[in-house]
């Protein structure tokens, strides 16, 4: 295996788990995830999801970003982990690199539905680290 694979999915890695921390820093610190119109926060503290009435529209939302941003902390310590420290074992996994590959697909999708230019922007420069990885080593 060439020793530049595991350095291109760590750096893979390296972009998701930044990209976690920061959207976790901004779930519980500042503005950037409130919206613009204080209002519509106030109205999302008050009213439930048709689910259930045990939360608030708000809670929902804090809860979601802060489980999104945990997954994407997780992916990049247990990809970077890998690729670091189990270099080999990881691309001897066809399972393992099948979804972290699924886990980038699906993340790519969502930031060009839902996200803006600079997450999405982030996870198109992983995706294309992780695949490159897979191309070096493999040649």
């Amino acid at each position: 295996m060439n020793p530049l694979a595991p350095a291109l999915l760590a750096a893979s890695a390296a972009i998701v788990l930044l990209l976690g921390l920061v959207h976790l820093l901004y779930t519980f610190r500042g503005p950037e995830l409130r919206p613009r119109d204080a209002g519509l926060q106030a109205r999302m503290e008050e009213a439930s999801p048709v689910l259930t009435q045990e939360t608030t529209m708000w809670k929902c939302w804090v809860g979601f970003n802060a489980s999104h941003s945990m997954g994407a902390i997780l992916f990049g310590v247990i990809y970077g982990w890998f690729a670091l420290v189990q270099g080999p074992f990881l691309f001897q996994s066809w399972f393992l690199l099948c979804v972290g590959l699924a886990f980038l697909g699906g993340y790519v999708v969502l930031g060009r539905l839902y996200w803006f230019s600079i997450p999405f922007r982030g996870i198109v420069a992983s995706t294309v680290l992780y695949v490159s990885a897979w191309v070096v080593a493999w040649t």
